[in-house]
């Protein structure tokens, strides 16, 4: 898949997962944060007392594993850099943070939403 159309679809699935985060409560307050060189959280929201950095993860089938299998300790150590990094910035220092995914499973070719499931605390 082009690197072009793998954007579109992660930057729309990124928006299904925020819409879904709000139905099971959380407050949005930013998509796509990026902190140059160090990466890029998919969804920072509010659920209650905690602050969240939401993966999304996508796959069109478990035949390599779920979605959330594919959050590597590598990527939990680059998504924790870059919270940390958001935290200083707006000064949260006294918050509750937690790390949740979101994976959704996808119908082959049409890349429709066939499956979502919320791991809230996931690393």
């Amino acid at each position: 898949m082009e690197k072009e159309n793998k954007r579109k679809i992660g930057s729309a699935n990124e928006k299904i997962a925020a819409s879904y985060l709000e139905t099971c409560g959380y407050s949005i307050i930013i998509i796509n944060f990026r902190a140059g060189k160090y990466g890029e959280i998919d969804i920072i929201a509010r659920e209650k007392e905690f602050i969240c950095f939401v993966e999304v993860k996508s796959r069109g089938s478990l035949i390599f594993g779920t979605p959330a299998e594919a959050v590597n300790k590598r990527k939990q150590d680059r998504i924790r850099k870059v919270a940390y990094i958001y935290i200083n910035q707006h000064k949260l220092h006294n918050e509750n943070i937690r790390f949740d995914i979101v994976e959704m499973i996808m119908e082959d070719r049409s890349h429709k939403v066939s499956d979502i499931n919320l791991i809230r605390n996931a690393f």
